[in-house]
Order: C-alpha cells, then structure tokens, then sequence
C-alpha cells in the first residue's frame, strides 16, 4: 500500500484514486508545468528531451507564481491538451 501526503493542511485527508499509468509514451502528449521556483526549468528541460526520445509530445505550462496554485483556467487546458502531466518542484 502507498500513501501519499498532500501539502495543502487539509483538516481531513481526501480519498483520491490513483490515475491508471499509461501504456507507453509513444504518441502521447506529455505536458510540464513550471512552477516557477529556481530550476525547475533545468530539470523539466532535460525530462522534456527524455520524453521526446520516447516518442511523446511535450507542452511547456507556467505558473504565474509558485506561491498560488495554478490558476483553474491552466489546469483546464493542461487537462484538456495532456494525457499526462509533470510538475517541476525544485529549489
């Protein structure tokens, strides 16, 4: 069993289900979101040319802040462009 902790300080922890993986990367497109913390752009830009090798297709998204989450208007179009995405937590 894995448990994964959400950062957010909420009161109750949420049940969440687990997204199915997908079957591989070939044709698929990948999205990253930068967060916008100091090098999160280098790690996403070396994960980018990794999955380019793969075969995926990847789009670059920014936070406006790393401070706030992603404005809803982001996430929609992430969810709506990607069939997986990546977010860059670096400091």
């Amino acid at each position: 069993m894995t448990i994964l902790l959400d950062p957010t300080s909420e009161r109750v922890p949420a049940e969440r289900p687990r997204a199915p993986r997908l079957s591989g990367l070939e044709g698929r497109t990948i999205g990253l979101l930068d967060i916008v913390k100091p090098r999160g752009d280098v790690f996403l830009d070396r994960l980018e040319a990794r999955l380019e090798r793969e075969g995926a297709k990847v789009l670059r998204y920014r936070k406006p802040t790393f401070t706030k989450p992603a404005p809803i208007d982001l996430r929609h179009e992430i969810a709506q462009q990607c069939d997986a995405v990546v977010e860059a937590l670096a400091d």
